[in-house]
């Protein structure tokens, strides 16, 4: 690495997965690259083979380097120590996207000095990560930042997520995963709804939001235009006949695993006037004489429907939606009209629950194309 740094100087991209050198060869690169505006690292192991706090101070430190002041975006995954990355990312002056996934480490005391050095942050993502409102209030300093992932991150809570609304106007594109613990809820959504004018895009899996918060984000977030409602045990055909009525601006929609029956697709009929796709999968109460007559009263709407594993989960726990069964498992169990369909749609949107986030994500090319 070190050798490749010294010849490779006007390197601009790089990302390395699985590597076994260490602290040196990055540094190598960030002395000698001083070009380079996007690097991303996964499973590192020549940093360190353990963690904890101990592993973590004999960590060599990474960065800043020459490469600093050209950095754009860091993305780390997968990471015993990426907290030795720490002098790079404070270092990075003009880093606008900071991505962090599945990385050890209390993050909320890095959050705060990441925040006290980098002002332009405009795309950061967290997910499975030991951070708390306090990292979330840290981050609501960023005032231009519009794209915010927050994913399995339990300590998070509607406190977090208020401070960066009230303090993140600009915010665009929010995605949460709840993880079922029920501290993102209506309280933390009204927050949003109340200083985010400018949202675009919403993603909720794992949050029992209702029609009070959903309404609220409708009047007030007339930009809003994709929502994803997943694993949701508060998201009925009331809160669809909401959105239907009040989200004027929405054109895509998804409801995954919610208790909405064909009454929310009658609902869908007559609402939503720019609306143009809705997917809806594994929600029991939604048959395909629903779907289809939704299709017939719109037929411009494209409406994707997959109930190829309901009738097979009635004893399957929350595990099974993480890993569906094969469509020749579910088959027997569906009826003759809807497996031919279903399985289609399954095999041609892979829409599992597992890629949620990234389908919605791309929806405008890629969250950093805006």
């Amino acid at each position: 690495m070190i050798s490749f740094a010294k010849n490779c100087k006007g390197l601009k991209r790089l990302s390395c997965g699985s590597c076994t050198f260490g602290a040196k060869g990055m540094n190598a690169i960030l002395d000698n690259c001083s070009a380079l505006e996007e690097l991303s690292v996964k499973r590192l192991r020549g940093i360190s083979d353990g963690a904890g706090a101990a592993a973590a101070a004999a960590a060599e430190p990474i960065g800043p380097g020459l490469s600093a002041s050209s950095l754009k975006l860091i993305c780390l995954k997968d990471l015993y120590n990426a907290q030795c990355f720490g002098p790079l990312i404070m270092g990075a002056k003009n880093l606008t996207t900071l991505k962090l996934f599945r990385c050890s480490g209390d993050w909320d005391k890095l959050l705060e000095l990441v925040t006290d050095h980098v002002e332009g942050l405009i795309e950061v993502h967290l997910e499975r990560l030991q951070v708390s409102d306090a990292g979330l209030t840290a981050l609501s300093r960023c005032q231009n930042l519009q794209i915010l992932h927050i994913l399995k991150t339990p300590d998070c809570s509607n406190l977090g997520l208020i401070s960066v609304a009230e303090n993140c106007k600009l915010l665009r594109k929010l995605h949460i995963d709840g993880w079922k613990t029920n501290r993102i809820n209506d309280e933390g959504l009204i927050g949003v709804s109340k200083h985010c004018p400018n949202l675009q895009e919403l993603v909720l899996i794992g949050v029992n939001s209702t029609r009070i918060s959903l309404e609220l984000l409708a009047t007030n977030c007339q930009k809003l235009e994709r929502l994803a409602l997943c694993g949701s045990e508060t998201i009925g055909d009331a809160e669809i006949s909401c959105i239907a009525e009040k989200c004027t601006a929405l054109k895509k929609l998804c409801i995954k695993s919610c208790p909405v029956s064909d009454h929310g697709m009658e609902a869908l009929a007559g609402g939503c006037p720019n609306l143009v796709k809705v997917k809806v999968k594994k929600c029991r109460g939604v048959t395909g004489d629903g779907a289809g007559w939704l299709r017939a009263s719109r037929e411009s709407l494209a409406v994707n429907l997959d109930t190829t594993e309901v009738e097979s989960q009635d004893a399957a726990s929350d595990g099974a939606v993480e890993n569906p069964p094969a469509a020749s498992e579910s088959g027997g169990a569906s009826s003759s009209n809807t497996t031919t369909r279903s399985t289609s749609f399954k095999a041609r949107l892979g829409f599992i629950a597992g890629k949620t986030l990234r389908k919605w994500s791309s929806f405008n090319g890629g969250s950093r194309s805006q």
